[in-house]
């Protein structure tokens, strides 16, 4: 049986800004104490306002790793003003732009979890480029498009390690959810094509998939 969340690290979860449904976290969860059993970090591309981090940051802890999470927080494209996702509360009022570190750090030190994340702010292919080492577990929750989807997986997949797992979210098979979830479901067919990676399993848009073989 997976892991389960602590009731106060759930309650968290649910309390934080986000779009991960109960169900994804709860596997998100599962998959991510299993990967710290590794002893690697876990790192999870797109922050926001760390509805996700909490739970990878609790798995963390209990596995004795950090928690790593990637964004420059100025929101991805169907969160700008003018698109569905778009939440006022969290724009930079002097700079017009989004932010949401401050709600991020806001939700992590009220689950009494800073100490055990590491958090970057960057845009993933650069601090992708600049990290060194592997990974238990990598969680790719980023922009929607072909280019940040596509970028995100070139950039982290090589960094999972053997036995470890990749964690794809917002997979929509469906064309209708071209702007949602297609660039995030081509990468998922893309790993399991590499022969790199096997699929573990499906909750809803969020594939857990193991490295088996070699590359990307």
């Amino acid at each position: 049986m997976a892991a389960t969340p602590k009731p106060d690290i759930l309650a968290a979860f649910e309390a934080a800004k986000g779009f991960m449904p109960v169900g994804e976290g709860l596997a998100l969860y599962g998959a991510a104490v299993e990967a710290g059993a590794l002893g690697l970090p876990l790192l999870e591309v797109g922050t926001y306002c760390g509805r996700s981090t909490i739970l990878l940051a609790d798995a963390a802890r209990a596995a004795g790793v950090s928690a790593i999470t990637v964004d420059h927080h100025r929101g991805s494209e169907e969160q700008q003003p003018g698109w569905e996702y778009h939440d006022p509360s969290v724009v930079d009022p002097e700079v017009g732009q989004m932010d949401t570190l401050p709600t991020f750090r806001r939700a992590l030190f009220h689950a009494g979890l800073e100490e055990h994340v590491v958090a970057i702010v960057g845009r993933s292919p650069q601090v992708a480029r600049a990290w060194g080492g592997p990974l238990g577990l990598v969680f790719i929750d980023g922009g929607h498009t072909d280019e940040h989807a596509t970028a995100d997986y070139e950039g982290w997949a090589p960094h999972v390690a053997p036995g470890g797992l990749l964690l794809i979210h917002d997979v929509f098979p469906d064309p209708v959810d071209e702007w949602t979830g297609q660039a995030p479901y081509r990468v998922y067919l893309r790993a399991l094509a590499s022969g790199a990676f096997t699929e573990v399993s499906v909750t809803d848009s969020l594939r857990v998939l193991r490295r088996t073989g070699t590359g990307i």
